[in-house]
């Protein structure tokens, strides 16, 4: 890892972010992700994409919101 680069803990969240933001645009905000659910994003860097446990991402960032940055809880 890069040093000065985002922690792992961080490029999890963005990626998790990312692929929320490919549910909503594809289902809409008011569909709840299934807790099975896993969606694919694009990573630079990465040759194939990367796939995302969106449901079990959501659940966690709920339940550990407590341990979220001021900056991940405005987004």
């Amino acid at each position: 890892m890069e040093k000065g680069g985002p922690s792992q803990a961080q490029q999890a969240f963005q990626q998790g972010l990312a692929a929320l933001a490919q549910w909503v645009e594809r289902e809409g905000a008011d569909r709840t992700v299934p807790r099975a659910h896993g969606g694919e994003i694009a990573v630079e860097g990465e040759a194939e994409p990367v796939v995302v446990k969106l449901g079990v991402w959501v659940s966690n960032t709920k339940s550990r919101c407590d341990k979220l940055t001021q900056q991940q809880l405005v987004l």
